[in-house]
């Protein structure tokens, strides 16, 4: 009964192993209780640690017993491994129109490179536009009609990187100040701030619904 509150033990096979035969107590209370454990169906050995009697027996009949079970266990099919090439237009982002006008672009190398700049240094902004213009998303934005001046936003709703769009001809020079700065993450961002302004509106008339009493 105990086993059964261990995970299954009491469905496992068992023997039964009367150690310290070494000593005349341990042989003679072994060879009394010996009968009746193999009336029960068990399987008795006669060990000591000490003085390595029984010991190979004991390793034979366990190798056998995990042999068994290794047998009687249904053979596990292998899992077979599937593979989906990319397709050839696959660019490994979206890019979104929202009903504000907000152009919004989700992707898993653009969303992790956000989140791993630093918006405090100039030079790490820079980088980061260099390498989103170099993974379409520029050309992306175009094609979805995005135009100088709109909000885009990278990343979920809940935590995004918003800015306003200033498309350039080649990522680097054209749009860079000092080494690494890059003047479409650094100039005033309307778009962005009206998106602000339109969340705080909504959030103040929200307040006032909550907070109502009827007379």
């Amino acid at each position: 009964a105990e086993l059964s509150e261990y995970g299954g033990l009491d469905n496992r096979p068992r023997i039964v192993v009367l150690n310290k035969i070494d000593v005349p107590d341990g042989k003679d209370l072994a060879e009394m209780v010996r009968p009746d454990l193999e009336a029960r169906g068990y399987r008795v050995f006669e060990v000591s640690a000490v003085a390595h009697m029984g010991l190979k027996e004991l390793s034979f009949a366990l190798a056998e017993l995990v042999a068994a079970a290794r047998a009687a266990r249904p053979r596990e099919e292998a899992t077979r491994i599937v593979i989906r090439p990319k397709a050839v237009d696959d660019a490994g982002f979206t890019v979104t129109r929202e009903e504000d006008g907000l152009f919004r672009v989700r992707g898993e190398k653009p969303e992790r490179w956000v989140r791993q700049t630093d918006f405090n240094n100039d030079e790490a902004v820079g980088y980061l536009s260099d390498r989103l213009n170099r993974l379409g998303v520029e050309e992306k934005l175009m094609k979805a009609g995005a135009r100088n001046g709109d909000g885009v936003a990278i990343g979920p709703e809940d935590n995004a990187v918003v800015f306003d769009w200033e498309p350039s001809v080649t990522a680097g020079a054209e749009m860079l100040g000092r080494r690494g700065e890059d003047h479409r993450f650094e100039a005033p961002r309307p778009a962005a701030q009206r998106r602000r302004d339109r969340e705080a509106e909504r959030d103040e008339a929200q307040q006032e619904f909550d907070g109502f009493e009827p007379f």
